[in-house]
């Protein structure tokens, strides 16, 4: 082998090790210029191969990949990919704006034609090293049109973080690091705090010069998309913290994180009504993408509470004690059912619902005919903000209550249909029946850039306070709320939520509270009812409190 480079092979399992990365590279095919369908050269070949790759090419294709990506031959590397165009410029920006100057990769033992491998590397940039270390894999496929085995090119190869349209740099960090606190002056990690990982990222980008801090030098995954923060993975020099006050309250922040791991995937939000000051989000899984803020969901029937503002509105109830028919099922166009086919008869809309009556939603409204399909979403917009955009300090998904017609109309007042909401904008949707009044949530204070703010909006007086006897109905006594919520202090409210979703066996659970002074909503992914996992969930946070 030249440049430096030693491949030995040992009962299968092979190691690359390379040093002086940057080095010219050498033809690894036996003399051949590799071909490839990503735009490679012409090989002759006496008969072209089909089926999946032996065991016999797996390794000598992942062999002949890693020892030219340790050596810094990005061309010779993508070429041995099903994608040289893509391949290319970022094994070789491993190099050249990564600073990777030395790259030791080991391999494991094959598992199928994916082979797994870990990679000491040294960075170094303005006379500062720093050794990063991880786990990757590749997988090696029959090229469509040579036949040969490639490696099938993902960016991930390089490093499991990156995706298409990132890149790794090593330079100047492009914000001040930060020092992130809660209401309270305590420090906010992503070690004590993992859900807050991206949400600390996204504000240090944001608000890292506004901190009073200095950049330093960090290795870094970069996005081409401008509202996407860098994410770090190696600090070459620290520079200066600046301190950063948030709205968290690291206590219930806390609660939060330690409820959603109960279940698989979660995701919530606390709010405190009197504000709008987020005090908590948490998602389990903890990394990736931040459902609490930006998923985009139907909320089932915590929705209700939308739905009951719009009937008080239009004047189709006066008040809890209205009268309203709770019959087991309802036709708009098709039939919508009560779970189970339940049947209350005539009852008072305060008990249809606590008892989560979703024909007592559907048949009252039919009177609104034409206009019908507008009146949610103007309610939703008018009382709640949802519609609005929220500047809320980080990126955030506000919801959407579009118009509809027909049966998706139907379906829309129990919150299915085109609804889409998530544990952020359902928090804020209790909160503000708390309060009587739409506040924008925020994270960081809105002094730190003189952001504007979706204007406030006060409920009638009469409304408001229907609601919240609406909503402490469901939260005690036969209500679907009232197991989550026993214990739970003081003046509270609930309504729960199950989303069928389709193609998948379970409902979504929904649920949305408030107690005291902080009002809580959370999603559970195939949760079933929303009164049990959602509950759980949004009980545990508001117990924090």
């Amino acid at each position: 082998m030249r440049s430096g480079v030693k491949v030995a092979v040992v009962g299968g399992v092979f190691a690359v090790v390379a040093t002086g990365v940057g080095y010219g590279g050498w033809n690894l095919w036996n003399g051949l210029s590799g071909e490839n369908d990503g735009g490679g050269v012409s090989t002759r070949s006496a008969a072209k191969k089909t089926g999946p790759p032996d065991a016999a090419e797996i390794e000598k294709t992942a062999r002949d990949f890693l020892a030219a990506w340790a050596s810094g031959d990005g061309p010779t590397a993508a070429q041995l990919t099903n994608n040289a165009a893509e391949a290319e410029p970022m094994i070789t920006g491993y190099s050249t704006t990564a600073h990777v100057t030395k790259a030791v990769i080991e391999p494991g033992e094959a598992v199928g034609a994916k082979v797994p491998y870990t990679v000491e590397a040294t960075v170094e940039y303005a006379g500062v090293s720093k050794r990063l270390t991880y786990s990757s894999s590749l997988t090696v496929v029959r090229g469509l049109t040579t036949g040969r085995p490639l490696v099938d090119w993902q960016p991930a190869v390089v490093h499991p973080q990156l995706t298409e349209g990132t890149s790794l740099v090593t330079s100047k960090a492009s914000a001040p690091p930060i020092k992130a606190v809660d209401k309270d002056g305590v420090e906010l990690t992503e070690e004590k705090f993992p859900s807050l990982k991206g949400v600390l990222a996204e504000l240090r980008q944001k608000y890292g010069s506004k901190a009073g801090g200095v950049a330093g030098v960090e290795l870094a995954i970069t996005s081409s998309a401008q509202d996407i923060p860098d994410r770090t993975l190696l600090t070459l020099t620290k520079g200066k913290e600046g301190t950063l006050k948030t709205y968290i309250d690291a206590g219930v922040q806390a609660a939060a994180e330690k409820a959603v791991k109960r279940y698989d995937k979660a995701s919530v939000v606390a709010v405190e009504p009197s504000t709008g000051r987020i005090r908590a989000v948490a998602n389990n899984p903890a990394q990736g993408f931040n459902t609490a803020f930006g998923g985009a969901q139907a909320p089932g029937s915590t929705m209700k509470i939308v739905t009951a503002a719009m009937m008080l509105d239009k004047g189709l109830v006066t008040g809890a004690g209205s009268k309203v028919e709770c019959p087991p099922t309802v036709t708009w166009e098709r039939e919508f059912h009560n779970l189970k086919d339940f049947d209350l008869g005539t009852t008072t809309f305060q008990r249809a619902f606590a008892r989560s009556c979703n024909t007592s939603f559907i048949k009252p409204v039919k009177p609104l005919g034409t206009s019908a399909g507008a009146a949610l979403g103007e309610t939703a917009k008018k009382y709640f903000g949802i519609g609005e955009v929220w500047e809320t300090g980080v990126k955030t998904w506000d919801g959407s209550v579009p118009d509809s017609s027909g049966a998706e109309t139907a379906a829309s007042y129990i919150g299915q249909g085109k609804i889409q909401m998530n544990a952020l904008t359902m928090a804020s949707i209790a909160a503000t029946v708390k309060s009587g009044a739409f506040r924008q949530p925020v994270i960081v204070p809105q002094s730190l850039d003189d952001r504007t703010l979706a204007p406030t909006r006060q409920l009638p007086e009469g409304m408001a306070s229907t609601l919240r006897q609406l909503m402490a109905a469901a939260a005690t006594g036969e209500g679907t709320g009232a197991r989550a919520m026993a214990s739970v202090s003081g003046a509270k409210g609930a309504k729960t939520g199950s989303a069928e979703v389709d193609g998948q066996g379970d409902s979504n659970a929904w649920f949305t509270a408030y107690a005291g002074d902080l009002a809580a909503a959370a999603v559970v992914d195939s949760g079933g009812h929303g009164g049990d996992s959602g509950g759980d969930v949004v009980a545990r946070v508001l117990n924090a409190r």
